[in-house]
């Protein structure tokens, strides 16, 4: 899906926005508004929702939230409220989000393509078929499932480590590949806050 700049933007605003009615207890946002003046909101789409907070240094940020969709279940408008607010409130890794943090963060927004499921042989087949940094990986295996975004490429560049990590964050043992999990791959458009 493309996206044009200016709705770019108005994704991001309606993310802080929803933080910001569940810091306040106050309606800020008139999705009728949005629907009518950016009918794309209403297209069902997957997103995640990335909450970075700022650092004392210049350019130097921690994560502070991360929760998504994978599939596409409901509208962009909905899918962004609800991913804003479970990375802000309901991340298992952070405590809910202050006011005072609320100040301090920048919003990244990931709009997924459909998953898609990658036929392999074994490892090696494997990496012919995903690319670090343009492929998200979704990792699943006896019931249970991970995804990493694309960006976390950046941190993780060398592909067995990737893969390592992503077994663990399943819950699954870091050599998992070895037992042939399901694989799907996707790409995003990524956006965020100046």
């Amino acid at each position: 899906m493309k996206i044009s700049k200016e709705l770019q933007e108005v994704l991001l605003e309606i993310a802080r926005e929803s933080i910001l009615e569940e810091l306040t207890g106050e309606k800020l946002i008139d999705k009728s508004y949005y629907l009518r003046k950016y009918p794309e909101l209403a297209r069902e789409q997957a997103v995640f929702v990335t909450i970075n907070k700022r650092q004392a240094k210049p350019n130097e940020e921690v994560l502070r939230g991360c929760i998504g969709s994978l599939l596409p279940l409901r509208p962009l408008i909905d899918d962004v409220i609800y991913n804003a607010k479970a990375a802000a409130f309901q991340d298992p890794r952070f405590p809910p989000l202050s006011m005072e943090e609320f100040r301090q963060i920048r919003i990244e927004i990931s709009v997924l393509s459909i998953p898609e499921k990658v036929e392999y042989r074994d490892a090696d087949d494997l990496k012919n078929k995903i690319i670090p940094g343009k492929h998200g990986v979704i990792l699943q295996l006896s019931g249970r499932r991970a995804t990493f975004l694309p960006q976390v490429w950046e941190q993780l560049p060398d592909f067995d480590l990737f893969f390592q990590h992503l077994c663990i964050k399943a819950g699954l043992p870091g050599n998992c590949l070895d037992f042939h999990p399901e694989i799907s791959r996707y790409e995003v458009t990524i956006f965020e806050e100046e």
